[in-house]
């Protein structure tokens, strides 16, 4: 069985953000879409944008002075 693709709400729910934000980082590459429906509603790999977030916060932290 394939993994559960998460809507915007739902990956919003995991990741205690709001979905405004998961559209945003969308929007701005900073995280990926795994698939848009035929609708253009966003569907995301919960393990890939953990692991997306997580990077860019170590990129962030690495780049203070």
């Amino acid at each position: 069985m394939g993994k559960r693709l998460l809507s915007s709400g739902e990956l919003a729910s995991e990741l205690g953000i709001s979905r405004r934000s998961v559209s945003r980082y969308a929007d701005e590459g900073l995280i990926s879409v795994a698939l848009v429906t035929p609708g253009g509603r966003y569907k995301f790999d919960l393990d890939v944008v953990r692991d997306e977030l997580r990077k860019l916060a170590e990129e962030r932290r690495n780049d203070r002075p």
